[in-house]
């Protein structure tokens, strides 16, 4: 035997070893394939079902309140579906930048459920939060997201409760988030049939959900059972005395939105302009923010729109500034102190923040809204991150 053969893998195990790399690029290629399937499932099914409305509409000419609310559910699933295939397309595409810092697990879900409340409340959904103290090492951007799509994720599912436990795991010191609920009613299973796992568990929510765990280095389990889905997400990165595995290059003091790529994708934002003109200058502004942007001509029309649930920020022209809005705002901060408004001036160029000569409103000028409206918009949301 040649001596330099000791060692040396055979012809054999070279074949087992180089078939793992390839088998696994074929289950990710297989993944991909899959969720393109499912997001043009999910685009096209509520489109079709809005399709045969309108043409209904169309036809008779008539709708009624019913028809249209279920019209508008329709096309907000579509767009919704539409936006999370473009955030999955974000992280697929590897240029996401993070941003490590310093975050109190506990409050950065506090401040998510407390800005969902309204919604829950419109759900009959009951929020449970058992949180101890716990410190992660993420993006807050990313933290951001994942928390809000899982709140996305049980209100879709669950029957009336949701339970949210923060924890420490023993060894390694790992912090825990639990989400857990009821996704079936309990008396449903009585007579033995309809075991199988609801497929609304497996929507693009939780793909997005899933994706954006393994993007920050989260270790994700989920488990499913006749009545309950309960989902772990377990943060190695969990502050100490010691920090390990991050550099002080890594590790920023404060947000750090311009390393991440589009860091507010997804995000909700209500914007408050009756006229067309001011409505376009907003939207072509935000174009390339992949937000979720609503529009509205009044205030009490924003009132109205906010009731089943907040948006993220509320941005709104300068003649629709008066008192109905200064008492629609107040309403708002007191449920959530730190929610982002933004007003757009008629003239100017400059932008003040939230807080600037005690104004809890920021401000845009209107001359420079292609210019500064993201940086404000990015600017005030990662302020309460």
């Amino acid at each position: 035997m040649d001596m330099s053969d000791i060692g040396r893998p055979s012809a054999t195990q070279e074949a087992a070893m180089s078939a793992v790399p390839a088998e696994a690029h074929q289950q990710e290629i297989k993944r991909l394939h899959q969720l393109l399937a499912q997001i043009g499932a999910e685009v096209a099914g509520p489109l079709t079902a809005a399709l045969e409305r309108v043409n209904t509409l169309t036809n008779t000419g008539r709708i009624d309140r019913n028809g249209l609310r279920e019209l508008r559910d329709e096309v907000e699933a579509a767009r919704q579906a539409g936006m999370i295939g473009q955030q999955l397309t974000r992280f697929a595409s590897g240029r996401l930048r993070q941003s490590h810092e310093r975050m109190q697990l506990s409050d950065v879900l506090n401040g998510v459920l407390a800005h969902r409340g309204r919604e829950t409340q419109a759900r009959g959904i009951t929020l449970k939060p058992v949180l101890k103290p716990a410190e992660v090492i993420v993006d807050a951007s990313l933290l951001f997201s994942l928390l809000n799509s899982t709140v996305d994720w049980a209100l879709a599912n669950a029957q009336s409760r949701i339970d949210f436990s923060i924890d420490i795991k023993p060894w390694p010191t790992h912090a825990r988030l639990a989400c857990r609920f009821a996704h079936r009613p309990v008396d449903e299973l009585a007579d033995g049939r309809n075991a199988d796992k609801p497929r609304a568990l497996d929507s693009l929510t939780w793909r997005l959900l899933e994706q954006t765990a393994w993007t920050m280095g989260l270790i994700v389990e989920r488990t499913d059972e006749d009545h309950y889905s309960t989902l772990v997400l377990e943060f190695p990165r969990t502050a100490s005395t010691e920090i390990e595995g991050v550099s002080a290059l890594e590790l920023n003091d404060g947000f750090a939105p311009s390393t991440n790529s589009q860091p507010l994708a997804g995000s909700h934002v209500l914007v408050v302009a009756s006229r067309r003109e001011m409505r376009v200058q907003i939207r072509d502004a935000l174009r390339n923010m992949s937000l979720i942007v609503d529009f509205v001509n009044s205030v009490d029309e924003a009132v109205v729109f906010c009731r089943e649930g907040l948006p993220h920020a509320i941005i709104i022209e300068s003649i629709q500034s008066g008192e109905r809005f200064a008492n629609f705002r107040e309403e708002i901060a007191k449920e959530v102190p730190d929610f982002v408004f933004i007003e757009i001036i008629e003239e100017g160029t400059t932008f003040e923040m939230s807080g600037f000569s005690g104004s809890p409103v920021a401000r845009v000028g209107r001359d420079a809204l292609a210019s500064s409206l993201p940086s404000a918009l990015m600017f005030e949301l990662s302020k309460g991150l």
